[in-house]
């Protein structure tokens, strides 16, 4: 019995209700685990929803759904991703189950706040989904709710509204749980120099959580408080100012985006140096550059709304202030490349995922630069060249960067090997479906197409019926790597503690590792990426 609680680890039940064991833990490691799943369940309901909006736009006019259903199902599509699948995916599932270990800590340094910010997304992710079966429908107002649509529509926005306001709260904690436990939770000798890249990724995402999320909270609070008391806040008929409503929401939704991609980034930086064993080049510089989009990060909101009328001296400030906080994000990728560079390469599937991020990244990213250049924004805003730039950055980069952490830290958390080359084979797909569901974004955007329409042009054609193809093709590659990933936490071969060589502390644990984390307290002596001596243990010793 005793062998077997050890071969599960943190998975080993105690004897009790394994419901209650798992839903009252403050084990950081079942709340992770609690995140990861509830995540990938929403994930897949977003995805099947957005396979839904694509076969709408196969063809003009109406082809499986009428136009109210389809604003519906666009902004549900859009909550459950943004909200519940991508700010909380790296951060909330990885962040919780590895932070501690690479810090050398028993836990994090508030695990009832833990296990609470775990409930308050549950409840927020509830009510978001309540809104679509109560009221006056689902919400058609899309993810940003904008006003005055969103403070008159007769449709569920309240709730849906009230669901985002605890997610933030979710996010809240989780930030402010994340920075102390960084500052006082480290092992003797891990200085803040000697930190692996993922850690620093998230304390500058911490810092974006707890500064800006209360911004986002605040004002889709006065949204409920505009449409159940009547108040002119946002409404223009009723004395209110819509452009307001556009400042708040963005000064926390663009910092998101970092909420978002932050922790992604700082996933490659582990993986890159891992499977080309070299350590990472340009350390500082790339932890200098993570804090510096943090704080650039929050400076450039502005540039969503250049079409609004804002003064010609605040379109040229915020349009230089983008321009710089593209500065660091290209600083990472040229450290990453220069990493690879003379390195010994092993192309494992976590680092085809990294790859796959970093290009995909970089396609959003350079359109970005279109986006916050005012000339040419004025051309292609509100069309699907900004829908195309969104995905590839969020899904491309984001989605990438989860895809790769699920592979990389999958051999410790369940201590099987998956199979490599349909992991491989998945990731491969990924990368030609997306590019085939939102490159021709980009041209529908250049050849003036808008964005969140449900009907247009029979010129649009071609191109929508060739992002809808791409999406077919995405979802194979997700279902493909899904059940991979489904299958192989059974029936995988079961590998040592250290099946990649990696340098980390949580690699020196078992897989999976123990409830109690280290049977004593780790002394750090030197860098988190140095690999001379370090053991590739892949194969378990069944002597």
């Amino acid at each position: 019995m005793a062998d077997a609680a050890v071969e599960k680890g943190f998975f080993a039940s105690k004897g009790g209700s394994l419901i209650m064991e798992w839903l009252f833990t403050i084990d950081h490691k079942r709340i992770g685990m609690l995140y990861l799943w509830c995540i990938l369940l929403f994930f897949i309901i977003g995805v099947f929803l957005g396979l839904a909006i694509r076969l709408e736009l196969f063809t003009p006019g109406r082809t499986i759904m009428g136009p109210q259903a389809y604003n519906g199902i666009f902004t549900l599509h859009g909550v459950i991703m943004i909200f519940l699948v991508v700010i909380p995916s790296i951060p909330a599932a990885f962040g919780n189950i590895f932070l501690p270990l690479q810090l050398g800590a028993e836990d994090v340094a508030f695990p009832r706040l833990n296990i609470f910010s775990f409930w308050l997304y549950i409840i927020g992710g509830a009510v978001a989904l309540i809104s679509l079966f109560t009221g006056g429908g689902p919400p058609d107002t899309g993810w940003t709710f904008y006003v005055p649509f969103s403070a008159v529509s007769t449709t569920n926005v309240s709730v849906a509204v009230a669901g985002v306001f605890i997610l933030g709260f979710s996010s809240i904690l989780t930030g402010l749980n994340f920075i102390v436990t960084i500052h006082r939770m480290r092992a003797p000798g891990l200085t803040w120099l000697r930190l692996p890249l993922f850690p620093w990724a998230l304390y500058a995402t911490a810092w974006i959580q707890v500064l800006a999320t209360p911004i986002l909270s605040i004002t889709v609070l006065l949204i409920a408080v505009e449409r159940l008391l009547g108040m002119g806040i946002f409404d223009p008929a009723r004395g209110g100012d819509p452009i307001l409503y556009q400042h708040l929401f963005w000064i926390y939704s663009h910092p998101a985006v970092y909420i978002m991609i932050l922790p992604a980034m700082g996933v490659v930086s582990d993986i890159i140096p891992v499977f080309c064993r070299k350590p990472i080049f340009g350390y500082k510089t790339i932890l200098g550059s993570s804090m510096a989009i943090a704080f650039a990060g929050s400076l450039v909101w502005a540039h969503h709304m250049f079409v609004s009328g804002m003064s010609d001296t605040a379109v040229m400030i915020f349009s230089f202030l983008t321009f710089v906080v593209a500065v660091p994000s290209a600083v990472k990728v040229f450290n990453w490349l220069s990493t690879m560079y003379k390195g010994s390469i092993r192309p494992e599937p976590p680092l085809i995922y990294a790859l796959g991020f970093i290009f995909l990244f970089a396609m959003g990213g350079i359109t970005g630069l279109v986006l916050g250049s005012a000339g040419t924004d004025m051309h292609v805003h509100d069309t699907y060249f900004v829908v195309g730039h969104f995905h590839y950055v969020m899904f491309g980069g984001t989605g990438m960067g989860l895809f790769a952490s699920m592979h990389y830290w999958f051999p410790k958390i369940y201590g099987r090997m998956y199979n490599k080359k349909q992991a491989t084979w998945a990731a491969l797909i990924l990368v030609v479906g997306i590019n085939g569901l939102y490159f021709p974004m980009y041209l529908l955007g250049l050849a003036g197409m808008p964005r969140r329409y449900y009907d247009y042009l029979p010129q649009y054609t071609t191109l929508h019926q060739l992002s809808t193809y791409g999406s077919w093709i995405t979802f194979v590659g997700l279902a493909l790597m899904i059940w991979n990933l489904w299958h192989s936490r059974k029936h995988g071969r079961p590998i040592g503690k250290n099946p990649w060589g990696a340098a980390t502390l949580e690699w020196t644990l078992p897989s999976p590792p123990p409830t109690h984390n280290f049977d004593e307290e780790p002394v750090v002596t030197h860098g988190p990426y140095h690999y001379e001596g370090v053991i590739i243990e892949e194969e378990v010793s069944h002597e």
